[in-house]
């Protein structure tokens, strides 16, 4: 099953997209409701409509396939760790530490777009992409969503959708040195869809390790900048959820992004390896198009800088204990 959320004329629908139509939900439900109700609910819903006419996909305009609760993206390619490090420090490296847990950073929920959006980026001099596969979490019987396993967590997840982590490395680049972040380097933007694909229909590409072997590839103006295979990752999504889960909850809605894929996932792996800006920084104009096999396609276009009020400096203060 595919899910979707698209507007077609003026009005808004969620629904299912079954071959090369739209079918909206019955009786007003929405994504949100169908990822409460876990993704055997959503097999019965989907028998429900299966026949109806719906809209031809061609003539509807694809949203973001949810409102995520929250977004949650982790760093799991050792290769993309190792090119933007050499871009960093001078020379690859992976910390230890990474081999120890999948580490994640929080995104923003708030400025989720949809698959064929034009992205609106602070000022920066190094714009790029970051190709990455997300699981969408749904319902599951078996378990609240806190401290589980990976098999347990294997059962929350409803779907996958490709994920597009847009990137402001210059300011990124500054916000680290203060040991917290990603913040306003990636805040500004994530692309999701073109629509959640239900677990069950990539089941067929999990490998026998339990990795989900599909071909990424991203174009930028339509040439080939990066492709890897998914199953590079440095650990499952079951452990990823599971890790999320981690004296925490996972709960449905959520997304959890895979971090980005080797092999040119992003610019600023090669920038890194090239030791230079080869390929160039994202323009006003360009066009990043991501294709996942058994997912989808999605393409985004960049738009023009947004001149953001400014933030003064800090104020040197006596630091005074006593008014």
């Amino acid at each position: 099953m595919k899910i979707a959320r698209w507007t077609h004329g003026e009005v808004d629908r969620e629904g299912f997209v079954i071959d090369r139509r739209v079918v909206p939900f019955p009786d007003g439900l929405t994504v949100a409701d169908v990822l409460a109700r876990g993704l055997s609910a959503a097999s019965d819903l989907f028998e429900t409509v299966a026949d109806a006419e719906g809209a031809p996909l061609g003539d509807v305009l694809l949203r973001a396939p949810l409102a995520p609760t929250s977004v949650r993206d982790f760093v799991a390619f050792e290769e993309h760790v190792e090119g933007v490090s050499a871009g960093v420090e001078g020379k690859s490296h992976v910390a230890d530490e990474w081999y120890e847990a999948p580490t994640f950073y929080f995104g923003n929920p708030h400025t989720i777009l949809g698959p064929v959006d034009e992205v609106s980026p602070p000022v920066t001099e190094r714009l790029d992409f970051e190709l990455e596969v997300a699981v969408v979490i749904g319902a599951s019987g078996d378990s609240d969503g806190a401290n589980l396993t990976p098999d347990a967590a294997a059962t929350h997840i409803f779907g996958y959708t490709i994920m597009n982590d847009w990137s402001a490395r210059d300011l990124q680049a500054r916000e680290m040195k203060v040991r917290l972040g990603p913040c306003k380097g990636k805040d500004f933007g994530t692309t999701l869809g073109p629509w959640i694909v239900t677990a069950d229909e990539v089941a067929g590409f999990v490998d026998d390790d339990g990795f989900l072997a599909v071909r990424a590839e991203v174009y930028v103006n339509d040439r080939l900048v990066g492709e890897d295979l998914v199953s590079n990752a440095g650990w499952t999504f079951p452990e990823f959820v599971a890790y999320a889960s981690r004296n925490s909850r996972v709960v449905p809605g959520d997304v959890l992004g895979s971090g980005t894929v080797g092999n040119g996932g992003c610019l600023g792996e090669l920038w890194g390896r090239n030791q230079g800006l080869t390929p160039p920084p994202l323009q006003a104009g360009d066009e990043v198009r991501m294709v996942v096999e058994g997912i989808g396609e999605m393409t985004g276009r960049v738009g023009e800088a947004v001149v953001a009020p400014k933030i003064a400096r800090a104020r040197e203060r006596s630091r005074a204990r006593h008014r």
